[in-house]
């Protein structure tokens, strides 16, 4: 369906609204100042690689982000995200999922190539105090990926509220390959997540109209569930594994003294060799690991500059993502992130930036033997659409919003596709599930210097090609899901499923 179509009939009930978009952001007069940052702490790590086991259980309770003002949230094993689980490849790893909510949950492997029984889709919710026990054959490079709540209709706000953590793929060769591997101390996970609080410091999502068509964006920064947080770090190189876990957000992240990056893997893998960034994008579901050097001792802010759409029309009246706390003319723009603080009394490992990563060539995938066509579509103008009908309203992939009863594509195991998709009215980042996959093209042109390696997650500004090898099977029953990872749309149905046989 092309772009127009979606435009049409539309285009006053968005003018409209457009004055409220995001207007229902709070004067919040406990906010801390610069000089009051906790210190960012890690999530406990679960290490499998002797027990080849794990046990996470949802649960829920109460946070205080802020000091004596608690909020109603949800986590894995606490009240408020969940464990760092560390599996090692070539190894099979039995899951433990306990659901003690009290509605059905799904729990996603994001960034697992697993078949499709075991990949935590939406056919695979755990009923309240039920059990999920998954075999997890770990047969992929070393990775950051994740996993969260993706329970049909209801993803949104699940993880909004918490549930979600980090598991870090390991091959036991980051010594040799130079890299910072003390989890902690100079290899630091860190899930990026804007909140939205309300006067009294409370976390709250209640999502209007123009929430769910833009996506359910906060004004303030958690980083691993901490406020304005700061860390502290040896006088070295130093690992930060970045996680967007935002529902909605799309971060352009610099350092404020325009200090740079060394880039040395993206969502399902290492890059050959590290590749030199000031500035690094990441959208909803998007991981990437970076090197950065504090060796000079010298603080240093990370900050995110606003992430600005492009074009006009339906767009530019739908307007930009409120910005984040801290973001000013005066700040180049930049709110912050996370403050870093080189610390003397911690050990400095690694001193220099590793030239080569990996020296096996890159994997080059055979030709494609079929092509796809992929429209992730905001269905605004019609019956049902977003301004008429239904809470959530509808969008859709190829003009059909998701069904559990539909199987969308049908895919020969052991193929290599090519997957042209496109993305209407502003960008949408396209997660697909059971498979890891390289950019042949965004927009007609090269892909980001953030694409260039394997990827499960890529934000479609306008068009994006991309190559897959669909190796691990997936029954009707048990279908793989591509879908919006901007959670709002993904549970207003801009999702597919799609069998591997």
């Amino acid at each position: 369906m092309k772009r127009r179509n979606f435009i049409l009939g539309s285009t006053a009930a968005i003018a409209a609204s457009s004055g409220l978009l995001f207007a229902m952001r709070s004067s919040i007069a406990w906010w801390p100042n610069s000089g009051s940052r906790p210190r960012l702490s890690m999530p406990k790590l679960i290490d499998t690689t002797t027990a080849g086991a794990f046990t996470i259980t949802a649960r829920a309770g109460q946070t205080e982000f802020l000091s004596g003002v608690p909020s109603a949230t949800q986590g894995f094993n606490q009240t408020y995200l969940g464990p760092v689980v560390k599996v090692r490849t070539g190894t099979t790893v039995t899951a433990t999922v306990i659901n003690e909510l009290n509605d059905s949950l799904a729990v996603h492997w994001h960034g697992l190539v697993i078949p499709g029984d075991r990949d935590g889709g939406p056919h695979q919710a755990i009923k309240p105090g039920g059990t999920w026990k998954p075999r997890l054959d770990i047969d992929q490079p070393a990775a950051t990926v994740w996993y969260h709540a993706h329970t049909h209709d209801t993803t949104a706000p699940l993880v909004y509220s918490g549930l979600a953590g980090v598991m870090l793929i390991v091959d036991g060769k980051d010594n040799e390959r130079g890299l910072p591997s003390d989890y902690g101390i100079d290899d630091l996970v860190l899930v990026l997540q804007d909140r939205r609080f309300d006067a009294s410091g409370r976390m709250v999502y209640r999502p209007g109209m123009m929430d769910r068509m833009a996506g359910f964006h906060g004004d303030r920064m958690l980083v691993n569930g901490a406020l304005d947080p700061s860390a502290a770090v040896p006088r070295s190189v130093v690992r930060l594994r970045l996680i967007n876990g935002s529902n909605a957000r799309i971060y352009n992240l610099v350092f404020d003294d325009r200090r740079t990056m060394q880039l040395i893997a993206t969502d399902s893998g290492l890059l050959p060799r590290p590749v030199e960034l000031e500035r690094l994008r990441l959208a909803p579901g998007e991981r990437a690991e970076v090197l950065v050097d504090f060796s000079s001792g010298k603080p240093a802010m990370l900050s995110s500059e606003e992430y600005v759409l492009s074009g006009g029309g339906m767009m530019a009246m739908m307007g930009n993502p409120p910005s984040l706390s801290g973001a000013s003319a005066g700040n180049n723009g930049a709110a912050p992130i996370l403050a870093f603080e080189p610390a003397a009394d911690l050990p400095a490992k690694v001193t220099t930036i590793p030239a080569v990563l990996d020296d096996n060539p890159v994997q080059q995938l055979a030709p494609p033997a079929r092509s796809r066509f992929l429209s992730m579509d905001m269905m605004v103008g019609g019956p049902g659409g977003m301004m008429g009908g239904g809470m959530m309203g509808q969008m859709g992939i190829n003009g059909q919003p998701f069904s559990m009863e539909r199987i969308d594509q049908r895919i020969a195991r052991g193929s290599v596709e090519m997957w042209t998709v496109r993305s209407t009215m502003r960008p949408h980042p396209l997660h697909i599930h059971g498979v890891r996959f390289r950019i042949v093209s965004e927009n007609g042109q090269p892909p980001r210097m953030e694409n260039v390696g394997w990827k499960d997650t890529v934000l479609v500004e306008d068009e994006v090609e991309l190559l897959a090898e669909f190796t691990r099977p997936a029954a009707a029953d048990t279908p793989f899901m591509y879908h919006c990872h901007i959670l709002e749309h993904e549970d207003a149905g801009m999702m597919g499923q799609f069998v591997v046989a």
